[in-house]
């Protein structure tokens, strides 16, 4: 029996019915089964467990295989992995797995990753088994191969199934894009997150960045590479093909990483501008009318966005090494560079000064609330008067109070504001995390309805000071942010 043939006798049956729906049939309705469920609709604490369907006999209208398909489910997910079939003949059936997988409904997938999260534990006899002897042998010569028996028990069968999953043609892309099916589901449901974890670390490990090839993204790369640029870019939208080529024009370098089993697909992108000053504004950058900078006068490299491509591929890192082999290539190709920035949006900032202000707000000095009050209109001013000034005025003076203070604002969210230790910012995270320091805070850097809507238009310059990331990643360690002196003077 071949391995399409195994699995069709019965998996088949996780396909949504394909019989059409006669237009005289009013009184059709969907069967929920075949409904695909949004994380809004799941509530795990009222769903049976895995364990519960399995030895069930009837379903429960809200599930989507009934527990004989379950069973059955089950059971051709554990044929993948059976230690008496070869790892061909376990691809076969994984890659068969994967056809009827692609087919099935949301619900269906939904019971599949719970059936690989759940159902696929490494045997916890044999952990307690290997972790006592381990525990006996600790301070003798064989502790050493006790600890190594004891990692190897706590392997569980579910990564041997993903590897079976992982060696069939697409079967990279296949997981990759399970993975990020299940994202939305995975923050509510608990029961998913052994399946999710386990994805994370081999990820990290099949995505390593020594598999990662550099690639440089340019005008003339195939339409399909250009293309994706467009489709990934997160940071700021691409209006049109003339903003395609302002962005990978003469003064401009793109780059990407790539895997070798995903070709032509960049896992993360990186867009940089070869000017000769610290940039204040995106505007220039964007702007498609602009002569290109000449590159013979290009003292520094402004790193204006980066856009990770892969849901998947949630936490697992490139960018640390993406912004070093990006410096590193360019210097090389352009020896008159001495500074490596970004130019970075805010994009939690204007959120958490409207849940903070007024904190701030009661620990101004009396002489400087009392010149914010006369600038709003109201003395004291409250968190509500300034949230009204600053939205009626669209045109903040750039010597007015209330600009100074929503400076000092920004810089207290990037420079002060931790969470178990990390950057609130997602942006500052990343960066920050990657041993940047935050050098300079710009006034209507980003002056577009997003840049408003993100942070009033601030935009942060964070340095890249290729010497002193190790030294900026132990101070974050030690709960200290690294800022210039310019930002210090604004905490002041």
């Amino acid at each position: 029996m071949n391995a399409l043939s195994w699995i069709s006798r019965s998996v088949h049956r996780w396909m949504p019915p394909t019989k059409p729906v006669e237009a005289s049939d009013t009184n059709h309705k969907p069967a929920r089964l075949f409904a695909n469920p949004k994380p809004a609709d799941v509530n795990p604490d009222a769903e049976r467990s895995t364990k519960e369907r399995l030895l069930a006999t009837i379903r429960r209208k809200d599930e989507a295989l009934s527990p004989r398909m379950l069973r059955r489910t089950l059971d051709e997910l554990r044929s993948i992995i059976d230690p008496q079939i070869s790892d061909v003949e376990g691809g076969r059936r994984a890659d068969s797995l994967s056809k009827v997988y692609s087919r099935a409904s949301v619900a269906r997938r939904r019971d599949v990753w719970l059936l690989m999260s759940e159902q696929f534990m490494a045997d916890p006899v044999k952990v307690r088994a290997a972790q006592a002897k381990f525990a006996a042998k600790v301070g003798t010569p064989d502790e050493a191969a006790a600890e190594v028996e004891y990692r190897r028990s706590t392997v569980s069968p579910r990564r041997r199934l993903l590897q079976r999953f992982s060696v069939i043609p697409e079967g990279i892309r296949f997981l990759v894009d399970m993975r990020a099916d299940m994202q939305p589901f995975v923050r509510q449901d608990k029961r998913l997150q052994a399946l999710d974890i386990e994805m994370e670390y081999l990820f990290s490990t099949w995505f390593d960045v020594g598999f990662l090839e550099l690639q440089r993204m340019s005008w003339d790369s195939p339409a399909s590479l250009v293309e994706k640029l467009i489709k990934y870019e997160a940071v700021h939208d691409i209006r049109s093909w003339a903003d395609v080529k302002n962005r990978l024009d003469s003064d401009r370098r793109c780059y990407g990483f790539f895997h070798p089993r995903l070709p032509g697909e960049p896992l993360i992108f990186v867009e940089v501008a070869l000017i000769d000053h610290l940039a204040h504004s995106i505007t220039p950058l964007l702007d498609e009318l602009a002569d290109a900078s000449d590159l013979g006068k290009a003292t520094t490299a402004i790193f204006y966005s980066i856009s990770n491509t892969q849901p998947g591929l949630r936490g697992v890192s490139f960018g640390d090494s993406l912004i070093k082999r990006v410096a590193d290539t360019l210097s090389k190709e352009f020896p008159k560079l001495k500074t490596f920035a970004t130019l970075s949006p805010i994009p939690g900032f204007r959120a958490w000064l409207g849940k903070n202000a007024q904190i701030i707000l009661d620990g101004m000095p009396e002489k400087q609330l009392a010149e914010l009050g006369r600038a709003v209109g109201f003395e004291p001013p409250t968190a509500v008067h300034v949230r009204d000034a600053l939205d009626k005025d669209g045109d903040i003076a750039v010597d007015s109070p209330l600009k100074h203070w929503l400076m000092q604002g920004a810089a207290r969210y990037l420079g002060r504001e931790l969470n178990q230790g990390r950057p609130v910012d997602a942006v500052a995270k990343f960066h920050l995390g990657n041993g940047a320091r935050i050098e300079r805070l710009n006034w209507m850097g980003d002056p577009s309805p997003k840049g408003l809507k993100q942070s009033y238009g601030i935009m942060v310059n964070y340095l890249y000071d290729l010497k002193k990331i190790d030294k900026h990643r132990h101070m974050l360690a030690e709960g200290h942010i690294p800022v210039s002196s310019e930002v210090e003077r604004l905490l002041s």
